[in-house]
């Protein structure tokens, strides 16, 4: 293990993770009645098809609150010391 200078006022961006490996953003619905929820896939058609069959097993269950997990990096900006390292 190595230790690492801390770097205060640094300029960092935020941005869609882009790494190899990384998961594309889940989707998933949860019914606002019950807290049933779908399972999270990798598009919206399957959630969206889970809450038609929730809401005709349950016709007075029609609210839904949809879910979109996306994956994050934070990665030194232009300037930074680190800069160099990450590109």
């Amino acid at each position: 293990m190595s230790i690492r200078s801390v770097i205060r006022l640094a300029d960092w961006t935020i941005g869609p993770d882009r790494e190899p490996g990384t998961s594309r953003p889940l989707y998933e619905v949860e019914c606002t009645t019950c807290q049933a929820s779908s399972e999270a896939t990798e598009g919206p058609a399957r959630p969206g098809s889970w809450a038609l069959r929730h809401t005709g097993r349950h016709p007075g269950h029609r609210g839904y609150r949809a879910i979109i997990t996306s994956f994050l990096r934070a990665t030194p900006a232009p300037g930074n010391p680190l800069h160099e390292e990450a590109g």
